[in-house]
This record gives structure tokens, sequence and C-alpha cells, in this order.
């Protein structure tokens, strides 16, 4: 197939909004620099506004090209669900009733680990609450797993080898720790309906090996790092007054609800607006809504839908040339560099593929989510939050992309040895 200008157009800036991901860093240095006009800098500097300032030259090509009708016609062609539900998701799932109840838990299976500071916290994090994310979805878990790991452990002045570790071990957990269940890992969600996997196959065939490295990789880079988490003073409590248990369970009503009907954006919106109401009347048990966070990581969702729309005609010849063998390192490698649920979407278009592929694809798709943060949904969550304690207040992909590839490599080691 020969592709349009207007694909190879989009081809081109999606190549330039990965390079733009990987040099942030410099257009915050320029900010410094060139305090004059730090805003535009800035922006340019935000690594969620990158897909979305991208996506806006498409557009604008598209238009110029086109004509605006086709500009618009495009943008209707799009699916926004995802950017939309990951906001909701995660505004609720930061809120002081949800967030405090999984802080207590927490603590409380910290405190049944005989380890010594914050090393027990940490490792509970990591652990646990990725998996977490097969029930209540993966972009809650990353908000919750980073709320925390803000407060209890980055807060604390930590080196920068660990946070570069933490957010590598925490990307790929995540990306791994949702496939227990067929409904909350988006690259499983494209596919299990169609090809018939259920809560059953996924638990025998994917799912138990996912926690197991999840567990080996919250252990390694615990035990990597004990000398410094044992370090750490351990959390005393929320200072903030208790929320009252009907509260608690009101917000809970509010996720699994958003959660139920995540692929039906009028109820879940729905939802939402009814939340932020409740959220008002009872805000002197509130914190500070993360309205602008989750804002800001919808657009950078978006913005990837609208580029990766025109990387189907020469992403999908590439993907499906592979043997069920290659395909597994194929899709990790191609993740790095797109959405991980965009490759297994591809692959659902397919008729006739063979049960080693569609296994080889999915696990690989999964096992690379990590690797940038472009490469699963719920990544730009977790690095919107934790950011403020990086140097600049911005993630090296680079670095990232470094720190991710052990825990990967563990990944990948239980889906193909397994």
């Amino acid at each position: 197939m020969t592709p349009s200008p207007i694909e190879i157009t989009g081809a081109i800036l999606f190549a330039a909004a990965i390079l733009h991901t990987f040099t942030a860093r410099v257009f915050e240095r320029v900010a410094h620099r060139y305090p004059a006009h730090a805003g535009i800098w800035h922006l340019l500097g935000e690594v969620e506004v990158v897909f979305g300032f991208w996506a806006l030259v498409l557009v604008a090509f598209i238009g110029a090209t086109a004509g605006s009708g086709a500009a618009v016609a495009y943008l209707d062609s799009r699916n926004f669900t995802e950017p939309m539900f990951v906001f909701v998701i995660m505004v609720i799932a930061a809120t002081r009733p949800i967030l405090q109840t999984t802080k207590a838990a927490v603590a409380l299976l910290a405190r049944a680990l005989p380890l010594a500071g914050s090393t027990g916290t940490y490792f509970i994090v990591l652990a646990l609450v990725p998996l977490l994310g097969s029930f209540i979805t993966e972009p809650a878990a990353m908000t919750l797993a980073a709320l925390i790991l803000s407060e209890r452990i980055f807060a604390s002045g930590i080196s920068e080898r660990l946070k570069y570790a933490t957010l590598g071990v925490l990307f790929v957990n995540v990306s791994i720790g949702g496939t227990l269940t067929p409904y909350a890992a988006p690259p499983v969600l494209m596919v299990a309906a169609k090809w018939g996997w259920d809560l059953p196959f996924m638990l025998s065939h994917i799912g138990w090996k996912a926690a197991l490295a999840v567990f080996v990789n919250a252990a390694g880079v615990t035990m990597l790092f004990a000398r410094e988490l044992a370090a750490l003073r351990p959390a005393t409590g929320d200072r903030a007054a208790t929320v009252p248990f009907t509260l608690v369970l009101v917000h809970l009503a509010f996720l699994a609800g958003v959660v139920l009907f995540a692929h039906h954006p009028p109820v879940f919106m729905g939802l939402f607006l009814f939340f932020l109401g409740v959220a008002h009347a009872y805000e002197r048990f509130q914190d500070r809504l993360i309205l602008r966070e989750g804002l800001l990581v919808a657009f950078f969702l978006a913005g990837l839908v609208v580029l990766g729309g025109q990387q189907q005609w020469w992403l999908q010849p590439v993907l499906m040339s592979m043997s069920s063998d290659a395909v597994f390192y194929g899709a990790t490698a191609l993740t790095a560099i797109t959405d991980n649920a965009a490759l297994t979407y591809l692959g659902s278009l397919v008729e006739g593929l063979s049960d080693e592929f569609k296994y080889a694809l999915v696990t690989g798709a999964v096992a690379g989510g990590g690797l940038t943060v472009i490469a699963n949904a719920p990544n730009p969550a977790g690095m919107s939050i934790l950011k403020e304690h990086f140097a600049l207040q911005t993630v090296s992909a680079l670095h990232l992309l470094l720190a991710a590839l052990v825990p990967t490599a563990v990944a990948i080691a239980a889906f193909r040895l397994l």
C-alpha cells in the first residue's frame, strides 16, 4: 500500500514527537537561560504537552492540504475514550478518601514485614499496588502508587539513582500487573473479547507469570537500595482529618462505577460530574483535586491518539511480517515508540493468527510497557505526579529507558521461559 502525503507527514511528526520526549530537558535548560521567554520553553519542556503539540501540527497540516472539513472529519474518526477515562480515574483515585484508605492498607502490610525504615512500604507499593491494577484498572493503580511513593519515599530527598530505578520498576510492574484479568490492561482489553480470553485464561496463561515478575522486580530494587531505604523514617500517618467511613464507601462506589462503565464516556463522565458535586459538598475531607495533572495526561494521550492514527500504514506490515517467536521481541521494541494497546489492536484486525502469535504479541507488548513514557497509557499519569522530585522537574527519557531495562528483562524471562 502506497502511503498518502498525510500518512507520510504523520509518520515524520510522530518521529519528531518521540525525539521531543527524549530532549524535553533541553527546553527546560533553555528556559532557565532565557527567562524573557521562559513560558514557551517551559511549555515545550512539559513531556505531557509533547504529543498534543505535534498532533496540533498534524491537524493544521491536514487542514492546509485537504481542507478544514477533512481535519475535523479525521478528529471525529478518532476514539478519545481512553484519554477521558484516564483523566476521570486519576482525579477520583487521588482523592483523600481513596488515597487515605490505600495508604492505611499499605502501612498495615508494611508493619507485618521485618524491614527497617521505609523499606516495607516501598516493597508493598511496588509489589502489590500494580497487581491491584488488574481490578481497579492500571491508570488508577498507577495514580495511587505514584502518590504514595511521592509522599513517603521521593519527598524524603532520595538519590536520583533510586528515583529512576523506582520509576522504571513502577512502569514495568503496572504494565504487566494489570494482566491478571481481561479488562484492566489496555493491550489485553483490545483483544480479549475477539480472541475469547476470559478470566480463567488470563490467570492460567499470563497472570501468574506477570505476578511473579512483579514480585521479583519489587524485591530486586528493594534489596539493591536497602541501605538507603532503611535510612528513611517510616511514615507516621496522615495529619489530615480522618474521612468518615460512609464517605469512603461513596468514593469507592464512584470509582467502581467509572471502572464498570470505562468504555461508555457518557456514563463515566456523568458519574464524574456527580462526583465533583459530592467532592465540593464535603471539601473539608478533600485535598486539592489533581485536575491540572489529569488534564495534562489526557492531553498527552489524546495527542498520541491523533498521531497514532496515521501510523498503521507502516506499523501493521512490520508487525505482521514477523514469526510468532520474533513478534514477542518485536512488540517489546515497538512498544517503546508507540502505545502498546495500538500494537495489540492492529493484531486484532488480522484473521487466522495462531495462538502462539497472539500470546507473543500481547505479552511482548505489556513486557515493554515501561521502557518509555508513551509505551503504556498509565505511564504519563505516574510521571506527572512524580516529576516534581526530579532535576528541573523533568524525567529524562534516556535515564528512564535505562532504568527499565532490567525489570523489562525479568518480565521477558517470565513470559518466555515459564
